[in-house]
């Protein structure tokens, strides 16, 4: 995969993680599951997803975008 091509979907990730990491879409709801409001629930799962993508940058790419050198 082209270096250009890597930095688009890190990016569109990003984008991605940050656009919907807050649920507005349920704001005012107050529907319940296991006695959490269901918008606690999507930020914990949505928390869970980040972390994931983080650590497959972390393993991937982070060297290339911080500047970091192999020595």
């Amino acid at each position: 995969m082209t270096v250009r091509i890597r930095t688009l979907g890190w990016a569109l990730a990003a984008t991605v993680l940050v656009v919907f990491s807050v649920p507005w879409f349920w704001w005012g709801d107050s529907r319940t599951a296991v006695g959490l409001p269901l918008w606690l629930w999507w930020h914990i799962a949505w928390m869970g997803l980040a972390t994931v993508v983080f650590s497959l940058f972390v393993r991937t790419d982070w060297d290339r975008y911080m500047g970091v050198d192999d020595v």
